[in-house]
């Protein structure tokens, strides 16, 4: 059997799995905002007693922010309920709870994964990757941007920071009015609920809360997001040659995790199978991939083996895979040298 027919029966294989259960849907949403409700108000009880009392209700709020970042996720999708009304209000209302703008983030997503791996076809909705011979002939203000942007401190301290504040909040230049409409009454609703929280609990208490909360679970989904496309043998190809299936399979990675940590991220973990199908809700992902076995031979990563790729810097066509930026110093003082001027 040939690639393409291979490929063809791959997403044939997965194809059942893509088709959501309300009764699934709905005992989750309850499994996760209930929770997320009642560890927010434990904190908040907590903290008259003593600050280092709410830091554990802090950090399991924060872990259910991330489960309801995944609900809204598939909701992008249409992939959490069968209705795509349901998935659109579901969609808006876990966007409030997570200050996402549902339709803009959809629609970015979207491209995301109908681009992802593909070299020409970068930064819409994906982390910045630049090849190393981009890397070269880049000018000294974008090599330094770049720099910046993949330090793990900006991107992991700074990065929730834009997202919620700036990313987020503003419509991009020529969306539709469904687009900005959206974003508008989220924003509208998280600042009428912030402002009632505030007036109820006293701004102190609540940015002592709320801050940690979006600080943590902002950070540790970025990381969830960057992990799984940047891996040492992730697969990135040119236009010409850039296929889906591969894209998905092999640039996607399996982020193997304890069990409650799978479970609390909403088994995000089969990234593989999620690009490979997006329709399939996130509570079925680790059926298909056991069901599928070619599947079962996507990169597996650890949470040990997944701190390696804060090293990985750029991307090095040559040798298809990612390389820190020392690694490449001496390609671009030889750059350097050849932009000098000559003296004779």
């Amino acid at each position: 059997m040939n690639n393409k027919k291979k490929q063809r029966q791959l997403r044939k294989d997965v194809a059942p799995f893509a088709q959501s259960t309300t009764t699934s849907s709905v005992f989750q949403l309850m499994n996760t905002i209930l929770p997320l409700f009642l560890f927010w108000y434990l904190a908040y009880v907590s903290l008259s007693i003593s600050v280092w009392l709410m830091i554990p209700f802090v950090i399991l709020a924060s872990g259910f922010v991330i489960r309801t970042f995944i609900i809204f996720h598939d909701c992008t999708h249409y992939s959490f309920f069968t209705s795509n009304k349901a998935n659109r209000i579901v969609g808006t209302i876990t966007g409030i709870i997570t200050l996402f703008a549902y339709e803009k983030w959809k629609r970015n997503h979207a491209i995301h994964h109908a681009t992802s791996s593909n070299l020409d076809k970068r930064g819409t909705g994906d982390v910045w990757v630049m090849t190393v011979e981009e890397y070269v002939e880049a000018s000294k203000w974008k090599r330094l941007a770049y720099r910046l942007y993949r330090n793990p401190i900006v991107m992991f301290g700074f990065g929730p920071i834009y997202l919620f504040l700036i990313s987020n909040r503003f419509n991009r230049k020529g969306a539709r009015w469904k687009e900005r409409l959206n974003t508008y009454v989220i924003n509208m609703l998280i600042v009428i609920i912030y402002g009632l929280l505030i007036y109820a609990i006293g701004w102190q208490a609540f940015l002592l809360i709320q801050l940690p909360i979006l600080m943590i679970s902002g950070s540790l989904g970025i990381w969830l997001f960057y992990v799984q496309h940047q891996f040492e043998d992730s697969y990135f190809e040119d236009e010409s040659e850039w296929d889906f299936v591969k894209a998905a399979v092999d640039g996607s990675s399996y982020y193997k995790l304890p069990k409650i940590l799978q479970w609390l991220t909403g088994n995000i973990g089969y990234h593989h199978v999620h690009h490979l199908a997006p329709r399939v809700p996130n509570y079925k992902l680790e059926e298909a991939h056991e069901s599928t076995p070619p599947l079962q031979k996507a990169t597996t990563i650890t949470l040990a083996s997944s701190l390696q790729s804060i090293r990985f810097r750029l991307y090095d066509a040559k040798t298809r895979s990612f390389v820190n930026f020392k690694e490449i110093k001496h390609l671009l003082n030889q750059g350097l040298s050849n932009n000098q001027p000559s003296t004779e």
